[in-house]
């Protein structure tokens, strides 16, 4: 065990340390939890008890000459560091300019919704990302057999066989909100639910497992698909500009009959052919859903859509890959200073 310890002795005495790379290398290869030196001390209990004094005391005289070293390289590689400022530097020169911040992409787009959904006299709620089954699935009219509950299509926190144990989710859309707010809220109801959203899909330039979407609730008496397309024609000329090219068509979602979608026409400076892109699906709540939270739908008629954060950021800035927004590219993101 002596010889081993005088071996270590040797190997700190002839490392050379003449960078900070060297120096951490140093420091992990002897110094650390998991260093040549406490890998030593755990042979401890194979030292006969006659030896355990001498082989401590070598020990601790090996780490102390390892611990002494670093802290030599470390002071003469600050004194090279400070040599090299006083050399090269002039310190009187004004700093560098910092790059100012800026919101992401998202963020903007997000907060310029939210905007015109308040100039329109929308309010907002939010809610829990984490969801149960009744709020996420049931209370939406989605039926047992939706693929939708399934777990190829959604993150499941807890999926329990057990009929009186609730599952949970990560939300896979905001409506659960809209449902909570109208167990709470009597109409009338005019509210947009902004936020994350999860769902178990596969990575592509038009998909991604997290996005962000702005949905929308409107719950009053008289309320008709008249008000619903004219709300969606003024967000998209507030949002396009009023020479914008869209178009509604017949959909369908569990939870809005009748229902509808919004394309918007997209022309991208780097192709050749425009194309109609789905911004989002919209429709006249289902009385199945204002009944399961106790709201008379003889008396109370509403509206709800749901549209992507992304895919309005990908039409307002001509982006065509969805995984940029995740990249943290300081080359793309500095584009929305």
């Amino acid at each position: 065990m002596l010889d081993d310890i005088e071996a270590l002795k040797k190997e700190i005495e002839n490392y050379t340390i003449s960078t900070e790379e060297e120096l951490e290398a140093f420091r992990l290869e002897f110094l650390s939890r998991k260093g040549k030196i406490q890998s030593m001390f755990s042979r401890m209990s194979e030292v006969p008890n006659e030896q355990k004094a001498q082989v401590g005391k070598a020990m601790n005289e090996v780490k102390n000459f390892a611990q002494e070293t670093f802290d030599a390289a470390q002071k003469k590689l600050e004194r090279e560091e400070t040599a090299d400022l006083k050399a090269t530097d002039d310190i009187s020169l004004p700093a560098p300019p910092y790059a100012p911040g800026s919101f992401h992409p998202l963020t903007q787009t997000m907060e310029e919704m939210k905007n015109i959904f308040y100039r329109l006299g929308f309010s907002i709620a939010d809610g829990p990302e984490v969801e149960d089954d009744f709020h996420n699935f049931t209370a939406l009219n989605f039926p047992p057999n939706h693929p939708a509950r399934d777990e190829q299509d959604t993150f499941f926190v807890r999926k329990d066989d057990d009929p009186d144990v609730d599952d949970l989710v990560m939300r896979t859309h905001t409506s659960p909100v809209q449902i909570r707010l109208m167990q709470k809220q009597e109409p009338p109801i005019r509210t947009i639910m902004p936020g994350r959203v999860y769902r178990n899909e596969a990575v592509s330039p038009k998909s991604y497992f997290l996005f962000h979407q702005v949905e929308a609730l409107y719950i009053d008496t008289d309320v008709s698909i008249a008000e619903l397309k004219e709300t969606l024609i003024s967000f998209v000329k507030l949002m396009f500009g009023k020479d914008v090219k869209y178009r509604l068509r017949p959909g369908f979602f569990p939870f809005t009959e009748p229902s509808l979608e919004m394309d918007i026409w997209w022309e991208p400076a780097h192709k050749k052919e425009g194309k109609w892109l789905e911004i989002l699906g919209s429709g006249m709540v289902d009385p199945n859903v204002l009944k399961a939270v106790d709201i008379d739908p003889e008396k109370y008629t509403g509206f709800a859509w749901g549209m992507g954060v992304e895919r309005i950021a990908m039409l307002r800035h001509q982006i065509d890959d969805i995984r940029v927004f995740y990249e943290n590219d300081v080359r793309f993101l500095k584009q929305f200073n």
